[in-house]
């Protein structure tokens, strides 16, 4: 992959449709999802190659990846095989990353060498409400300590979720487990461990600011929300301090990178720094860029 020919890299998109068919969530708590992203719940999901061809049509690499939360929900994954052999398939624009379930122990810290050393996966990605655990639980440690080895990314979810929205009791999902505070340990007790933490963390943006700041290990991707709705604080550290730790990300097919990208726009981001935000963050961070 060539990042001089790309005009974006999304670092966040979700792979939520196997090729036979079968979904990573089950129906209740993908509406609700659908319904809190305004998408209509009948219309259907992309497959890995046509997430592929998406972004090719629009010269962009997109991060994509799977939710492997199996014990919680009782849904198996999109396999991550089947991901990263998409991404094999489509090197020009996909980056495979991964997700493998904190409660399966040390099957999948072998997991994850695994999909590291015969896949090429490059992250993994944690979606704390949904698998059920605070990302400080020393029940996913063995997978941060493989990860981290390996020279790998992971990507946690933080902040307001939409799986689960409106539905009795959310559907199940506690909000609590994403407090991007329970990442900072983690990026204390792993400090060699790259980490993004994953959208505008409503209500505690300013927690994945400080953290951010403070951890030269930990970036902010800004999928799941159009950017005419993000914080006036999250605008400014974009612009100065963390100009060089802020990535492109929409939550593709949930939110689109051309609606994403033309809110972005009118955003007051400085000259200077969007292409740093929309590509070159994210290529020096994946490895595309060798400084």
């Amino acid at each position: 992959m060539n990042p001089d020919e790309l005009t974006a890299i999304d670092v966040h998109t979700h792979a939520e449709v196997s090729a036979r068919g079968n979904a990573s969530l089950d129906e209740e708590l993908s509406d609700a999802s659908s319904t809190y992203f305004k998408i209509d719940p009948a219309r259907r999901k992309p497959t890995l190659e046509e997430i592929a061809a998406y972004y090719r049509e629009r010269s962009m690499a997109a991060v994509v990846f799977t939710v492997d939360a199996e014990h919680a929900t009782g849904t198996p994954p999109v396999p991550n095989e089947e991901v990263a052999q998409a991404a094999a398939a489509n090197p020009d624009v996909l980056i495979p990353f991964a997700s493998i379930d904190p409660f399966r122990g040390k099957a999948g810290v072998r997991q994850v060498r695994r999909l590291v050393e015969e896949f090429g996966v490059r992250g993994f990605k944690f979606h704390p409400n949904v698998q059920g655990f605070f990302p400080n639980d020393r029940i996913a440690y063995g997978l941060y300590e493989a990860i981290e080895e390996l020279g790998a990314i992971a990507l946690f979810h933080t902040g307001q979720t939409g799986i689960g929205s409106g539905i009795p009791g959310g559907g199940g999902i506690r909000l609590k487990y994403s407090n991007p505070l329970h990442v900072d340990d983690v990026a204390v007790d792993f400090p060699h461990l790259k980490i993004i933490l994953a959208h505008p963390s409503f209500p505690w943006q300013d927690e994945a600011l400080s953290i951010a700041t403070h951890k030269p290990g930990v970036y902010i991707d800004l999928s799941g929300w159009s950017p005419k709705y993000f914080p006036p604080q999250l605008v400014q550290y974009a612009n100065t301090l963390l100009r060089e730790k802020v990535l492109f990300g929409s939550d593709y097919p949930l939110l689109t990178p051309d609606r994403w990208l033309a809110d972005f726009a009118e955003l007051p981001i400085k000259d200077e720094v969007r292409p740093l935000i929309l590509k070159e963050n994210a290529a020096r961070l994946l490895g595309l860029r060798k400084t």
